[in-house]
């Protein structure tokens, strides 16, 4: 793949450059730029909310009923 200059430069500028090659669509980062975006990127297949409600799932299931059951009833 060739570059012109003028995408040379946005790519070191560090700006993302889509180019669409034989109808496929590719985006042209620096590889810095791409680190820093893929550390920002929570990889997790699941979201807090779901690992909230599996936990809760596991709590129920368990027969948990929380840390209440750990409180002293002065308090």
């Amino acid at each position: 793949m060739n570059l012109t200059q003028e995408q040379w430069n946005a790519v070191r500028n560090g700006e993302c450059l889509r180019i669409n090659q034989e109808g496929t669509e590719l985006v042209v980062i620096r590889a810095d730029v791409y680190a820093h975006l893929a550390d920002a990127i929570d990889a997790s297949p699941w979201a807090d909310e779901e690992m909230d409600l599996l936990a809760a799932e596991d709590a129920d299931a368990l027969g948990w009923e929380g840390m209440e059951a750990y409180q002293d009833g002065d308090s």
